[in-house]
């Protein structure tokens, strides 16, 4: 069980699977393990992804809204999103129904010697952050319609 922290850059979502969920306390460093690209229209997905296919389980979308990019380069001049990702450090202000405020995404590790490419999810010390943290996976509870996990498998006729 995961969250899946997705950003839209350029006409797709870029993914990042977080273990333990966003935080909202600075103190926090979240790993951020990057998967595949997924389209637009996952934006909007809850459901049950059958066991066996990429991504299987349940799937509620626990936070939504936008975001605005802050990366700057060491001249404080702005720097595209796409590209600050590929240069392995992204800020960014979200402006979602649970998360709100500065964060950064750090790459600690590239994909090369047979280890898969790692990033750090955190908090910035602005006046939205906290120390409640995230809540659990198994309370979490959908943006869109307040289901939880297991009410979500129900809808769609799964098991949670």
């Amino acid at each position: 069980m995961h969250f899946d922290f997705r950003l839209e850059v350029d006409g797709v979502l870029k993914s990042w699977a977080v273990p333990k969920g966003p935080s909202r306390d600075p103190h926090d460093r979240r790993l951020a393990m990057p998967t595949e690209d997924h389209p637009l229209e996952y934006r909007e997905f809850e459901g049950v992804i059958a066991e066996g296919e990429y991504g299987a389980g349940t799937v509620i979308v626990w936070d939504e809204g936008t975001y605005r990019n802050l990366s700057t380069d060491r001249d404080g001049h702005d720097v595209p999103f796409a590209d600050a990702l590929d240069s392995g450090h992204a800020s960014f202000r979200l402006y979602g129904h649970k998360l709100h405020g500065g964060y950064s995404l750090t790459r600690i590790r590239s994909d090369r010697a047979g280890q898969r490419e790692a990033w750090l999810l955190v908090k910035h010390a602005d006046a939205d952050a906290s120390t409640d943290g995230t809540p659990a996976p198994t309370r979490a509870r959908s943006a869109r319609t307040g289901h939880t996990l297991k009410q979500a498998a129900e809808a769609a006729g799964g098991a949670s």
